[in-house]
């Protein structure tokens, strides 16, 4: 099994919480935001081990299929990515433009905002 990697997942919840179960969000939370083991969320829940692990692993399949479907977490960093070469050449050719400025600095914002 391809296990996604912890900082794949933590992006994905932050884009597609929202679309989750409380009981998905919560294992996933305590999973990989708040590093509990297995064992103490299964405690938790009075539930076992294997059905966190099997509940974890099977959220994490429908954050990647929300992102294979929506691209919400590719487009972001796509407009993060622009937004920086934006600020680059902005800085370099256009110091003394302050509206443009004040136009790339209102763009982070709403980049931010997301």
């Amino acid at each position: 099994m391809n296990l996604v990697p912890n900082e794949h997942v933590n992006e994905l919840y932050d884009f597609y919480q929202p679309l989750l179960t409380p009981k998905q969000a919560t294992y996933l939370d305590l999973y990989y935001g708040q590093d509990y083991s297995l064992g103490e969320i299964a405690a938790e829940f009075e539930v076992s081990r294997q059905a966190v692990y099997d509940n974890i692993k099977r959220t994490e399949k429908i954050l990647q299929s929300y992102e294979e479907r929506l691209h919400l977490m590719a487009h972001f960093q796509q407009q993060v990515t622009l937004v920086n070469k934006l600020n680059t050449v902005v800085t370099q050719r256009y110091q003394t433009d302050a509206e443009l400025k004040s136009l790339l600095k209102e763009f982070e914002h709403l980049i931010d905002s997301q």
